[in-house]
């Protein structure tokens, strides 16, 4: 039995790594709106270009979409409809390899 866990533990470390979630990946859903260097203002400029906002506004305005804290008045870019739908699917992970992605493309 300890071999077994210890195998589903190992199994485990691995496939997390393997599977790690891809910024780029992630991104090629937003490129419609947001361009593929993240460098389209949105909104007539609303929304500023991502490129162009950092790493912690980025993670902080996916959450606050996700958790609908990010809402028409609320925050500094408001709720878009999609934007909700959008980062629904993402966990905090994909949230950080997103922003990570997109802070690379200043």
């Amino acid at each position: 039995m300890k071999k077994v866990l210890i195998a589903c533990a190992a199994l485990a470390a691995f496939s997390s790594s393997v599977f790690a979630a891809d910024g780029a990946t992630l991104y090629k859903k937003c490129v419609a709106c947001h361009g593929a260097n993240a460098e389209k203002p949105y909104l007539g400029g609303k929304v500023p270009a991502l490129n162009t906002l950092s790493k912690e506004d980025i993670i902080a305005s996916l959450k606050g979409y996700k958790d609908g804290t990010l809402g028409e008045g609320k925050g500094k870019f408001g709720m878009m409809g999609v934007m909700k739908g959008q980062a629904a699917s993402l966990n905090d992970e994909s949230i950080e390899a997103l922003a990570d992605f997109i802070v690379s493309k200043k």
